[in-house]
C-alpha cells in the first residue's frame, strides 16, 4: 500500500488533525486575548500558546495593555482672548488585566482610532475649558494645574472605558508674534524698573554711609579738637604756675636781698623782646622799646597783677 492509497483510506484523519491544529494559537507578551462564540463573548486568553475550540470559537482581538503614548497639537482661548498653542504628550494604558477591564477596552469601541480620537477631543476640551478661565499672562506658570485640572476631570470617564490616563506632559505653550513681543517688552521694562531701583537703592546706601562717615569724621574731629584745647588749656596753666612760682621765689630772694623787684619785671620784658625777635618770623609787632615805654608797660603789667591779686583774695 502506497502512501496515496493510505492518505485516501485515512482521509478523516487528516481533517481532524486540521481542525486540531487550527484551534491553537499563541497571544504574544504583553497583550491579552478576547474569545468569541458565534459572535458573544467567552473568555479571555493569556499570553503563551492557546487553544480554541475550532470552527466555534475565534479571537476577536488582542488588547495590548502595554503603555501608550500620543502627541497632542491643539489651540485654545484665553479670558482676555488670547490664542495660545499648546503641544503636549500623553501617556495612557489600560487599567490592568483583569477580565471585566479587557471586555471594557475590546467592546467599548469599534476601532483603536475611534479610542484615539475620543481620547484626544476629550483631553483637549478640558484643556480649552480651563484656559478659558484664565488669563494669558498666567498661563505659563500653571503647567502643573492644568495637568491636575485634566487628569482629575478625565480619569472617571477613561475608568468607564477601561484605561488609565497615566502622565500628560505639556511640553511648549506659545502664543501670536504679537502677543510675545508685547511680554517681551513688558519683561524688558519690569527688568529696568527693578535696576533703576536698584541703583537708587545702591546711590541712597552709597550717600548714606558717606554722609554716616563724614559726621563721624567731625565727631572725631571736634573730640580731638576738644582733647587738644583742654590739654593746651591745662599747659597754659602749669605754665603761669611755674612762671608765678619761679616769679614768686626771685622775688623773696631779692627782699632778702634788698633789692628793687622791678628788676624781675625788666628782666621779663627784655626777654620778652628778644623772643620777638628771634621766632617773629617776619611777622612785624610794634613795641616802643624807648625807657618811657617800658615804664608804661611795666605799670600796666604791675596794675594787672594787683588786680589779679585783689580778684584772688
Amino acid at each position: 500500500m502506497d502512501f496515496a492509497q493510505l492518505i485516501a483510506q485515512n482521509w478523516w484523519i487528516l481533517i481532524l488533525l486540521v481542525i486540531f491544529f487550527s484551534g491553537l494559537f499563541t497571544i504574544n507578551q504583553g497583550f491579552i486575548g478576547v474569545i468569541t462564540m458565534f459572535g458573544k463573548y467567552q473568555r479571555i486568553a493569556t499570553p503563551g500558546l492557546r487553544f480554541k475550540i475550532p470552527l466555534i470559537e475565534q479571537v476577536y482581538k488582542k488588547v495590548s495593555i502595554q503603555n501608550r503614548s500620543v502627541e497632542l497639537e491643539f489651540q485654545a482661548v484665553t479670558a482676555d482672548q488670547a490664542n495660545v498653542y499648546f503641544k503636549s504628550m500623553l501617556l495612557y494604558s489600560v487599567q490592568n488585566a483583569d477580565e471585566e477591564t479587557i471586555k471594557k477596552v475590546a467592546f467599548k469601541f469599534f476601532a483603536d482610532k475611534d479610542l484615539m480620537q475620543a481620547l484626544i477631543r476629550t483631553i483637549e476640551g478640558n484643556i480649552r475649558s480651563f484656559v478659558a478661565t484664565k488669563k494669558q499672562a498666567e498661563i505659563l506658570g500653571l503647567r502643573k494645574e492644568i495637568v491636575e485640572y485634566v487628569k482629575f476631570e478625565i480619569d472617571h470617564t477613561l475608568e468607564t472605558w477601561g484605561y488609565h490616563l497615566q502622565d500628560l506632559q505639556i511640553n511648549d505653550i506659545t502664543f501670536d508674534k504679537m502677543i510675545l513681543d508685547s511680554m517681551s517688552k513688558v519683561v524688558a521694562s519690569n527688568n529696568l524698573k527693578a535696576a533703576a531701583e536698584n541703583e537708587g537703592q545702591a546711590l541712597l546706601i552709597t550717600k548714606t554711609k558717606s554722609a554716616e562717615a563724614e559726621g563721624n569724621a567731625i565727631k572725631i574731629s571736634a573730640e580731638a579738637e576738644k582733647e587738644a584745647a583742654r590739654l593746651r588749656g591745662q599747659g597754659v596753666a602749669l605754665f603761669r604756675q611755674e612762671v608765678a612760682r619761679g616769679m614768686t621765689e626771685a622775688a623773696e630772694q631779692m627782699k632778702q636781698a634788698n633789692l628793687d623787684t622791678n628788676v624781675i619785671l625788666f628782666s621779663m620784658w627784655t626777654e620778652a623782646i628778644k623772643n620777638f625777635a628771634e621766632y617773629g618770623k617776619g611777622n612785624v609787632i610794634f613795641l616802643d622799646g624807648s625807657p618811657d615805654g617800658m615804664e608804661g608797660t611795666m605799670k600796666q603789667i604791675q596794675a594787672l597783677m594787683v588786680k589779679q591779686a585783689g580778684a584772688e583774695k
